[in-house]
């Protein structure tokens, strides 16, 4: 019994397709600074934003117990964030809810008020 080797007359072809990934990931509805946007949202943050993050806490689904825990604003924010897709970083939401908290607890309201 001989061996033959058989010819290769063509390469096998290679189909390559480019495909876009996308992160899927959105950005706020608002701007932190749109406070005005809705002037019952702003003055309940201001005057009494405990009330504001314990209805906020509620509607993501958390006791309103909630807003009354030292830094528990931080993780409803990430909570938000990944519910909703929205871009940024735990660092991001720290630093927000630590600099700027009642402009960020009624952009957090808007936002749940905007996709409800």
């Amino acid at each position: 019994m001989t061996f033959q080797p058989s010819v290769i007359s063509s390469q096998p072809q290679v189909n390559s397709n480019q495909y876009t990934v996308s992160s899927g990931l959105s950005d706020w509805t608002s701007n932190v600074f749109d406070c005005c946007d809705d002037c019952g949202i702003c003055l309940c943050g201001t005057f009494v934003p405990c009330i504001l993050e314990c209805k906020v806490a509620q509607d993501s689904g958390e006791t309103c117990c909630l807003a009354f825990l030292p830094g528990s604003s931080v993780p409803l924010r990430t909570n938000m964030r990944h519910k909703y897709r929205i871009e940024g970083s735990v660092c991001q939401d720290w630093c927000m809810m630590f600099c700027l908290y009642h402009c960020g607890l009624c952009q957090m309201a808007r936002e749940q008020k905007m996709r409800s």
